[in-house]
């Protein structure tokens, strides 16, 4: 694709052809092996693993921390350190990389040397604060820049006893359990207040286990972590279930078939219960073992009063479905989107309203009215954010004429989905 500052989508014509396809690897499981395998003793194989602007901020830091990985046929090699990172020879900077800020941030707590971490504009204003105190409940002396990052670590911490907010993010609590195995001493985390996005947990603790490190669990509202040490091993990435959410999406949206086929049916990513939302939309539904498939609906049915906390990127996906849904859908549980890449749920309400759309804001949710008879192109404000480009690509399908400024911006998390959106029986100029 030309590197152009907007991208113009034209409506599908007709009937939208079957779509079979893969999606790029689980970033948030490319990131978590990533980790793991540059702490564990020995050398790891990642089959599948995402190669995105995000994994690649994440693994040009861990080489800057002393790790060896190298690009295969199959995947990626990473030799393992047995928990001990080099000193790194400047400022590790993590881009707008979330993820890598707040699990690296833990991680290098535990090292003996000082480190620090910064991010781009948008990075140095989202928050971290929750972990940091956390942190400092476990030893470590660190400084920020009114809760943001910079972070720089000046102390490591020794293990003991902590607690954590979960109402505003689970990768806190997620860096926290990644880290804690590495302090030679039995740890306690409590979680203070709602656990939001618990199915990230949930792939924390399974991606562990793959390597080795077991956390006892009591209930998501207390964790027993114990010294361990994490352990190579042969780790297959399965397909990103956020990015799944797009070829589905245009299925539901034009009564067409998309089929996922390295998207296994059971798996613990919290975006696949992004099929829950378009089951009761009107889709049908089908799992196996290794593929999901989705079939739309005539009309698609609104969604009454919902709670998405549980499922925060797809949330973005779940919006535009519901505009071309006649009738009233509220979307709550959402405080988180607004210190993603983008306060979400204000760029949300600000595009979908330029598209014809009537929208309320509130603090933790959108009210959706929907009515595809009022909706039609403009030029959309992406916010440097790739989900922006990537749903309201989506609603373009259906109403044509949409301007994506920026579209670049889809190269965190999905490299090629301009590419695949011809695939899938769609035009851009």
């Amino acid at each position: 694709m030309t590197e152009k500052n907007f991208l113009e989508i034209k409506a599908v014509k007709g009937s939208l052809k079957p779509i079979i396809t893969k999606v790029p690897g689980s970033k948030s499981y490319t990131n978590r092996a990533l980790l793991l395998a540059s702490l564990a003793k020995g050398t790891s194989k990642l089959g599948g693993a995402l190669e995105s602007k995000d994994t690649q901020v994440m693994i040009r830091a861990l080489r800057a921390l002393g790790i060896s990985i190298n690009k295969t046929k199959t995947g990626l090699t990473v030799k393992g350190s047995a928990g001990t990172f080099k000193k790194p020879g400047k400022i590790i900077n993590l881009e707008n990389a979330g993820t890598a800020v707040r699990s690296l941030t833990a991680a290098l707590a535990t090292q003996s040397f000082n480190s620090k971490i910064t991010g781009d504009k948008r990075m140095q204003t989202r928050p971290i604060q929750d972990l940091i105190d956390a942190l400092i409940q476990l030893g470590a002396s660190i400084q920020t820049n009114k809760g943001c990052p910079p972070v720089t670590i000046l102390k490591p911490i020794k293990g003991g006893k902590t607690c954590v907010n979960g109402n505003i993010s689970s990768q806190y609590l997620s860096a926290l359990l990644m880290a804690l195995p590495l302090t030679g001493k039995t740890s306690q985390i409590k979680v203070k207040g709602k656990l939001t996005s618990l199915p990230y947990v949930e792939m924390t603790l399974e991606t562990m286990r793959r390597f080795g490190v077991h956390v006892q669990n009591k209930n998501f509202r207390e964790f027993i972590i114990k010294p361990q040490t994490y352990k190579a091993a042969n780790y297959e990435v399965e397909g990103d279930a956020s990015s799944a959410t797009y070829p589905l999406a245009l299925a539901a949206l034009h009564s067409g078939k998309t089929t996922i086929t390295n998207l296994p049916g059971e798996s613990l990513q919290a975006d696949l219960q992004f099929l829950h939302i378009l089951q009761k939309m009107g889709c049908t539904i089908s799992k196996s073992k290794t593929s999901v498939s989705v079939k739309g609906p005539k009309k698609l049915n609104p969604l009454g009063t919902i709670d998405l906390n549980r499922l925060p990127d797809a949330t973005m996906t779940v919006t535009i479905l519901c505009a071309f849904a006649k009738g009233t859908s509220k979307l709550t549980g959402l405080a988180n989107l607004r210190i993603k890449e983008c306060d979400r749920l204000r760029a949300l309400a600000t595009e979908l309203k330029k598209i014809g759309a009537t929208v309320q804001e509130g603090k933790t949710f959108l009210i959706i009215m929907g009515n595809p008879l009022l909706l039609h192109g403009t030029e959309i404000e992406t916010y440097n954010d790739h989900r922006m480009a990537m749903c309201f690509a989506i609603a373009a399908s259906k109403i044509g004429n949409i301007k994506i400024k920026n579209p670049s911006c889809t190269k965190k998390t999905y490299p090629d989905f301009w590419k695949d959106l011809k695939k899938w029986g769609m035009e851009w100029s």
